[in-house]
């Protein structure tokens, strides 16, 4: 009988030493509705570990896009397994498209979040932090510096700079790992960017988030994937380390996870993205969190290596201004096509009319393939761009070929115009002025979008 007693106690114990601790393996959600500061309200998850009583709470801040993204639970659950409260709500889409968004609206929105956590019987309220993934990386910070009540910060593929500065960088990143260089990555990665910014399509084009930075007095862990190709991992670690140290600031963490993406999911090449969480990352958080204010010491990785430094993107000039650029286009268009429908107008028909047409067929067909080509860039994230010649894909190597017949047809027609109008009527002279028009404005657009450069 005795021994059955020490048996069935020895198999409780080892039960009791080999079972998860409760709220690290065992986690439990609970939906709610709470009111933003503008009075409307938005659902919300609270997930915790089981039993969980005034443990720390983060609230998760959206990256760019509808919020909608499973990621979120994902990271929400290995935080609540790691013994920190989190809740994730549903991101407010009202008026927020690629052409606007308000990252001030974004970041009160944030605090109502933690304001509805703090009144959790989950949570010790004065341990309640944000935690930002990349847009959320603006957004959570500027949403830290407005309130004490926020315990620390934690932000994920954070940026330094400006949004339209990291878009041109990460396009440009793209291109490089496909192996296209020269006039299309100048002229796609960065122009079609400062164009959209200009013409007020870009939201938020040229925040800076230093001066943000530069006022956070929170405990404040941030992290980056070291095969980030989102957001410069290297520039934005240094951007955040000069940010802090010029005002003193030492209770921040840098951290660089290896062999992550930009919002820390494995990788193999930086630009897929894995099931899992980069080994380590929960952890990392875990540990930090839980361990404030100790945990808080100054501490930096080196900054992870780029192909490439972020440069920074100066607004147009005068003469590059969507309006500026749209009469140039429509000038062009319009004389183009002038010079086509007279020449239904036998009276008005050009001698030697080839050359004349080679250069309205050349530049129509350069123009229309430059603006599939900008929206192509601006819509998707593909790697890879198929064959390549010379560092440039076929599409534009067959665009810069089209672009120097076109020119070469305008160089014919202006230095052959003697011989081409001579005995030519009215009408004839009027079209030849067209298409050369005509010709000299698909010149600028062609240099202005690179299809004449290297």
């Amino acid at each position: 009988m005795i021994t059955r007693i020490i048996l069935l106690t020895s198999m409780i114990a080892a039960l009791v030493a080999f079972a998860p601790p409760a709220g690290a393996d065992h986690t439990t959600t609970t939906d709610i509705t709470f009111t933003r500061f503008d009075g409307t309200t938005t659902t919300a998850t609270v997930h915790a570990p089981v039993g969980a009583t005034g443990l720390p709470g983060v609230v998760l801040v959206h990256g760019s896009g509808d919020g909608r993204s499973p990621q979120y639970a994902q990271i929400a659950t290995a935080f609540a397994r790691q013994g920190i409260v989190t809740l994730r709500y549903e991101k407010r889409t009202e008026d927020y498209t690629p052409a606007h968004r308000d990252y001030s609206l974004l970041a009160d929105d944030a605090l109502a979040g933690a304001a509805a956590l703090r009144d959790r019987p989950e949570v010790d309220p004065a341990r309640v932090g944000l935690w930002g993934l990349s847009e959320g990386g603006w957004v959570a910070p500027l949403a830290a510096s407005r309130s004490q009540d926020v315990a620390f910060l934690i932000v994920v593929g954070a940026n330094a700079g400006a949004p339209a500065a990291q878009q041109a960088w990460a396009n440009e990143t793209r291109f490089g790992a496909a192996g296209v260089r020269g006039s299309m990555v100048d002229t796609l990665g960065r122009n079609a960017i400062r164009v959209s910014a200009a013409a007020g399509l870009f939201a938020q084009a040229y925040y800076d988030p230093v001066p943000v930075l530069e006022t956070i007095g929170q405990p404040v862990l941030a992290i980056w994937g070291d095969k980030d190709r989102l957001t410069p991992p290297g520039d934005s670690l240094r951007g955040f380390r000069d940010a802090f140290d010029r005002v003193g600031k030492t209770d921040y963490t840098l951290r660089t996870l290896t062999d992550a993406q930009h919002g820390a999911f494995t990788t193999t090449d930086g630009f897929d993205k894995g099931a899992d969480l980069a080994p380590g990352y929960p952890g990392l958080v875990g540990d930090w969190v839980k361990g404030l204010p100790g945990s808080a010491g100054k501490h930096s990785d080196e900054p992870a290596p780029q192909a490439h430094s972020v440069t920074p993107l100066e607004p147009q000039a005068w003469w590059a201004s969507p309006t500026a650029l749209s009469v140039l286009f429509l000038g062009t268009v319009f004389a183009l096509l002038g010079y086509a429908c007279t020449g239904f107008a036998s009276t008005w028909r050009l001698p030697r009319a080839g050359v004349a047409r080679l250069l309205v067929t050349t530049a129509g067909t350069g123009i229309i393939g430059t603006i599939a080509q900008v929206l192509y860039v601006a819509s998707t994230r593909a790697t890879s761009f198929g064959p390549l010649l010379f560092g440039r894909t076929l599409p534009w190597l067959a665009l810069q070929v089209i672009a120097v017949c076109a020119v070469c047809s305008l160089v014919y027609l202006i230095a052959r115009r003697g011989s081409i109008l001579e005995g030519a009527g009215k009408g004839a002279r009027v079209r030849w002025v067209l298409v050369v028009v005509g010709g000299i404005g698909f010149t600028l657009w062609a240099l202005y979008w690179g299809l004449l450069s290297p």
